[in-house]
């Protein structure tokens, strides 16, 4: 019998506890994950704010102490990685809480990943290639629980985490099954105090991994009908949680609307984020901000492949004119959220194009965009970001 049904390998997320003021019961999941004496590990930035405070009177409450770790660079490395397995092993802890935006948590997942492995491997041997991920000893990660401060990355429902190699400047996805966190709290109230420029980025970061999602070529149906109703609520709720940060309803959506994007893109990446890992690699820019700088020159290059499917994105988030009405409102809430319009304003340089194009095309998420990337129409599409 013929047919054409693909063979895929689907794995779908944990257990989330969603909802204001879950920060709470912090403790008591920390207990039920089998830990004593996690580390909470956070960015410097957060270290010292009130959000941080309060949940670390809630574990030291629930008499698991209060030990922090925050050496934590916004895009984080190798260094920042065997500083905090310092602090673990030194503090003799268990497991790993982590506290924070996609920094954070991406980091907390190295440390919880890498503290009790064979010191002969390298973290970047467990790089998302292949079943690379099989050479760590599985039974030597140690529990790690999530709880997101931003409305972005999604790392908190992922199998992998983003680091930095200090040397060549790449970002690597360093991925294992045990980095997906036993527990997540996606507590909005977290998400409050957040800078006006990170809620603009981050949200357009869940936006952007909705979006790249949903125009993957490959199949996975569960993914597409959760990139949808992400779409729908970034489009909904972003301009009214950048507006008023103290909107819980919009910021609680925005969580939401994270944690599906980052679902979703098991289905796939795209040139949005083959672009966008190298600038922030080699310019130390903020990773959803590039995102939105490069979306809509993205959506250009890819409209011959997406535009059917993007018509029926638009009927369904009430954008009238298809494909190009989408197109259009993202142009118009990148400029609601003050997000620079392209990449020259924000320190791109024309003469590390064609570096950026060979990072670009070395990046995986390339394999995943709907019109295949090559070295003439990457460099190309960088000259029209510009």
């Amino acid at each position: 019998m013929t047919h054409s049904v693909p063979n895929r390998n689907w794995s779908y997320p944990t257990a989330i506890k969603f909802g204001v003021g879950r920060i709470s019961e912090l403790a008591e999941h920390a207990k039920s994950a089998g830990l004593k004496k996690p580390l909470l590990v956070t960015d410097k930035a957060l270290a010292s704010l009130p959000i941080t405070k309060t949940a670390l009177d809630v574990l030291e409450a629930g008499g698991l102490g209060r030990a922090v770790f925050s050496e934590v660079d916004p895009n984080p490395n190798e260094t920042n990685m065997a500083a905090g397995i310092e602090v673990y092993k030194a503090g003799g802890h268990d497991g790993v809480i982590c506290f924070g935006g996609g920094s954070a948590l991406d980091l907390g997942k190295m440390i919880a990943l890498m503290a009790h492995q064979d010191p002969k491997l390298k973290v970047w041997q467990l790089e998302d290639i292949d079943d690379w991920y099989t050479r760590a000893d599985a039974s030597k990660i140690a529990p790690i629980i999530a709880v997101p401060t931003t409305a972005g990355t999604g790392s908190e429902v992922g199998r992998a985490g983003v680091l930095t190699n200090s040397e060549t400047h790449k970002k690597k996805i360093i991925f294992h099954p045990k980095l997906m966190p036993v527990v997540t709290i996606c507590d909005p109230a977290l998400t409050v105090g957040m800078p006006k420029f990170i809620t603009a980025g981050t949200g357009m970061d869940a936006l952007a991994h909705c979006l790249e999602a949903y125009c993957s070529p490959f199949y996975h149906p569960m993914s597409q009908g959760i990139a949808l109703e992400g779409m729908r609520l970034v489009f909904e709720n972003l301009p009214k949680a950048y507006a008023d940060p103290n909107d819980l309803e919009a910021r609680a959506h925005m969580m939401s609307a994270a944690a599906m994007g980052a679902t979703a893109f098991q289905k796939g990446l795209g040139a949005i984020h083959s672009l966008s890992h190298p600038i922030g690699a080699v310019y130390g820019t903020h990773h959803g901000t590039t995102n939105a700088v490069v979306m809509p020159m993205v959506l250009d290059f890819n409209r011959r492949a997406v535009k059917d499917r993007l018509n029926a994105v638009a009927a369904y988030c009430g954008i009238k004119s298809g494909f190009r009405g989408l197109r259009e409102r993202i142009v118009n809430l990148r400029a609601e959220l003050n997000i620079p319009e392209n990449l020259t304003k924000l320190g791109v340089k024309e003469a590390d194009l064609d570096m950026l194009t060979k990072m670009a095309l070395e990046d995986p998420s390339c394999g995943g965009n709907p019109i295949k990337m090559t070295k003439t129409n990457t460099r190309a599409l960088f000259q029209a970001c510009m």
